[in-house]
């Protein structure tokens, strides 16, 4: 039995044995204050009548009628005279006594009529001795009445006391049972804080809790910072405070190997005479001068949709980003950075280009192309901006009017399809299945990179997230509710209302298949506007699919608002895994940060593996799944 039974089972027990014995007493005092009412009437009247006769000298006769009057006007059991010899001279006695008071109450509860006994004198000689008993019909209904009246009012007593009690146990039970969440919250590794309590000795409990909670955050806080502090020296150049080159070029790999993400931007910067402004005015201040190019490129980085700003040697720099529209921005920049140095006195020149990709490049060729623009700005001999020639790409981008017209007949036509890719445990047991959507164009099926920019401009993401969903359900249903698989949902949709109204509908329309579905969400989506995914997930996550996170990493030092989201899994971003068995510290980072995860119960991925030298470097990591372009090769061998 639970205590709050317990406690509410105690106040009423002792209510209701406070009310009984209230009952019983006041019962016992009216049956007794009823006795002795009857006790003295009856020797009053006794010694009254007596009085009156020994005043009169009365013969038989008229004694009898004095009786017979007497008798006949008061409610009387009996009325009895006799001579001194005990002789009967006259005697009244009443019928049974019909009353409305139950049979029951009355044997339980006798009332005794004691006989009031008078002696009738003449003068100093005793004449004879009268004897009446009065009725109990009276005294049992007002008995009977009272007792009635008594047990509405403790009725009424009890109710309201039982009320006060609910209020107390409710007064103690919402703090108890917010201490109680908050301790299965430790045990899921979600750290929340509590009211405290008005309650004195649950105040206590609660200010307890609470400082072990923020004690345990700050632990978890601080092994994040510091991980986050190995991943920056591990991936930054140490004057700039950008990320160097080795992670520039994963992260170039990624960006144009991404099918699900859009087309892009690269801009490189060159500055020519570095070597002699750093004899002229000395290595601080030219040092200096590149930490503020640094801090200027930072800007840039976080303004543009995915910025991601790197130093590639010594007067080498790059800037990649999601968005084509730069030749305002590339212009920005150049009068900038030409303002930074110009302003030092320093003579150093400035030669930027650029260019626009989308996915299918090749990395190399896409870095060829916009050095060609460099090397044509360093060939005006002056601080110049060049943009690159259009870059050779099978299926160039249509227009918009065209790409909207392919889009929306493929939703129509229902030319859509998912193609799919393991997700494996160390063992090399598949987990679940990765589902990538698909749009047929002119008979060639396209991946999303190459229709989800225009998706997204059209407002057609929902949709899309939507018949991917679908898709992935049915799937999962074909498969006997065997399989498990994973969709990717843009940070778009989960801010539509509609859409996660629709989404709850489908799901709750196959729930057996619902529980098997794993859903995607980009972290800098999720972590741009962390109410709205706290909506979408407690919405969502009703339905019994498992929500997490991907391309998980850059935001670890926000671990702190992850405690409350209750989260199923992260998928690491694959800039930590591309060439992570040369990178030491990539390698801690990525262990470190799996342990701190696991302690919160999620489940760890890495997402991209390429090749065997990372997948054996990861399977050391205590990493609970792999995928990637690897994965693929070896679940088919």
């Amino acid at each position: 039995m639970s205590m709050y039974r317990q406690l509410w089972l105690a106040i009423a027990l002792s209510t209701l044995l406070a009310l009984a014995g209230s009952l019983f007493a006041s019962i016992m005092s009216s049956r007794a204050y009823l006795n002795e009412q009857l006790k003295m009437k009856n020797t009053d009247n006794a010694t009254v009548l007596a009085l009156s006769l020994s005043q009169k000298n009365v013969d038989a006769t008229e004694l009898e009628l004095i009786v017979a009057s007497l008798f006949d006007n008061g409610h009387y059991q009996s009325i009895r005279i006799t001579d001194p010899k005990g002789k009967l001279i006259v005697e009244r006695v009443a019928s049974t006594e019909q009353s409305r008071v139950p049979a029951w109450f009355m044997s339980l509860l006798p009332i005794e009529s004691p006989p009031g006994v008078a002696q009738i004198s003449n003068g100093w000689m005793q004449v004879g001795t009268i004897s009446i008993v009065s009725q109990t019909g009276n005294a049992y209904q007002t008995l009977w009445a009272s007792t009635r009246e008594m047990i509405l009012a403790l009725a009424l007593s009890g109710i309201l006391a039982s009320y006060l009690g609910s209020l107390i146990i409710r007064r103690l039970k919402r703090p108890l049972r917010d201490v109680i969440e908050q301790a299965k919250a430790m045990v899921e590794r979600r750290f929340i804080t509590i009211e405290e309590s008005k309650v004195p000795e649950l105040k206590q409990l609660s200010i307890a809790m609470n400082s072990t909670t923020s004690l345990l955050k700050a632990m978890f806080a601080e092994e994040a910072e510091r991980l986050e502090q190995l991943r920056r020296q591990a991936n930054t150049d140490t004057v700039s405070g950008l990320y160097n080159r080795s992670n520039f070029l994963a992260q170039l790999q990624i960006t144009v190997e991404e099918e699900n993400a859009p087309p892009g931007s690269l801009i490189l910067i060159r500055l020519s005479g570095l070597i002699e402004a750093n004899r002229v005015i000395g290595r601080i201040k030219t040092d200096a001068l590149l930490r503020n190019l640094g801090q200027t490129l930072n800007v840039f980085q976080n303004e543009l949709p995915d910025g991601f700003a790197a130093r590639l040697n010594g007067t080498d720099f790059a800037l990649l980003s999601r968005q084509t529209a730069i030749d305002d921005i590339a212009q920005s920049l150049t009068q900038q950075v030409i303002q930074q140095f110009a302003d030092t006195g320093a003579e150093v020149q400035v030669f930027i280009g650029y260019g626009t990709f989308e996915y299918g490049i090749s990395p190399s060729i896409l870095l060829s192309q916009v050095d060609a623009a460099v090397a044509s700005a360093e060939a005006s001999k002056q601080s110049s901006v060049f943009k690159a020639a259009p870059l050779n790409i099978e299926h160039a981008p249509k227009s918009l009017e065209e790409w909207s017209k392919l889009i929306q007949r493929a939703i129509d036509q229902n030319w859509v399809r998912l193609d799919y890719f393991p997700v494996i445990d160390q063992a090399r047991q598949i987990i679940h299945r990765e589902a990538a959507l698909r749009l047929m164009f002119g008979g060639e099926w396209f991946p999303a990179g190459r229709f989800l920019p225009i998706a997204e401009r059209l407002g057609l993401t929902s949709q899309l997230d939507l018949i991917a969903v679908k898709l992935a359900l049915q799937e999962i249903q074909s498969s006997g509710n065997t399989e498990q698989v994973s969709v990717n949902i843009s940070s778009r949709s989960i801010n539509d209302n509609d859409f996660r109204e629709q989404l709850k509908i489908m799901l709750n329309a196959k729930p057996e298949s619902s529980r098997l579905l794993w859903m995607e969400i980009p972290e800098v989506g999720a972590f741009a506007n962390i109410d709205t995914f706290r909506n979408f997930h407690q919405a969502i996550r009703k339905c019994g699919c498992k929500i997490g996170l991907e391309h998980f990493g850059r935001h670890l030092e926000q671990i702190n608002v992850m405690h409350d989201l209750n989260l199923d899994f992260v998928k690491f971003d694959v800039s930590f895994i591309r060439n992570v068995e040369n990178v030491p510290a990539n390698q801690e980072f990525l262990r470190g940060a799996a342990g701190i995860l696991h302690r919160m119960n999620l489940i760890v991925f890495g997402e991209g593996v390429s090749s065997e030298e990372e997948f054996n470097s990861l399977s050391r990591l205590n990493l609970d799944g792999l995928t990637g372009p690897y994965i693929g090769k070896i679940i088919k061998a």
